[in-house]
């Protein structure tokens, strides 16, 4: 007990002593003024969904680092993204062309040291799917997750995320996702931690008014010689 009430003190200080923003690199994400949407001269949605052979129960129309995108979110399976100009899935990206979509999404002057394809999305980034990882030379060491369709950074992490994630896990104690902080695990710890200081204070009661008891009755004995 005693230890899970240092990680649950020592957890709760590093999550309030790092601001919040910090763990979240948003210091590291270049302003970008919003860009316009054009639909004119574009293909209607019909039109894109029988290009794209998807039934979509919902679509969805934004600007992208790639230019205008649909996506596609068909009745079951994974969104299908295409290029609102062709109403087809957009050309694969290579490395220089990530590398340079990473530096106009990201803030300061880090030099790229390191561009991968992650056939799968790590657990960390809380995505899916394939994803391009661009990592940076910066005190953070800043890695941003890009979408091999749209270029767009859809999630960022860092030293700071990492170690404020280790802590959270020790926080909760679930040291498997870190995303359970309502399992029983947890539950039966802190009701053993309540009865434990619920117990310290009654036997603190106990001692106080024993040591009480005990200077009146010195006080008395004294005055009574």
């Amino acid at each position: 007990m005693g230890l899970q009430v240092l990680f649950w003190v020592g957890g709760g200080l590093v999550m309030v002593a790092i601001p919040i923003e910090t763990v979240r690199s948003e210091h590291r994400v270049a302003e970008a003024p919003p860009q316009p949407l054009t639909i004119d001269g574009l293909p209607g949605l019909r039109e894109v969904v029988v290009r794209a052979g998807v039934a979509p129960v919902r679509a969805d129309l934004n600007t992208t680092p790639r230019g205008p995108a649909w996506t596609l979110k068909p009745a079951s399976g994974e969104p299908v993204i295409v290029s609102a100009v062709t109403g087809r899935p957009f050309a694969p990206l290579s490395a220089d062309e990530v590398s340079a979509f990473a530096k106009r999404a990201y803030r300061g002057d880090a030099e790229v040291t390191g561009v991968a394809y992650l056939a799968t999305a790590p657990e960390e980034t809380g995505k899916t799917g394939p994803l391009w990882r661009v990592d940076f030379a910066d005190s953070e060491k800043t890695s941003f997750y890009l979408s091999p369709a749209t270029a767009e950074v859809v999630s960022r992490r860092s030293g700071v995320w990492r170690l404020f994630d280790f802590f959270w896990r020790l926080h909760i104690m679930d040291w498997d996702d870190g995303e359970d902080f309502n399992h029983p695990l947890i539950i039966v710890t802190t009701v053993l931690t309540l009865s434990i200081v619920i117990s310290g204070f009654i036997l603190l009661w106990i001692r106080i008014a024993r040591d009480v008891k005990g200077w009146r009755a010195s006080k008395r004995s004294t005055r009574d010689d």
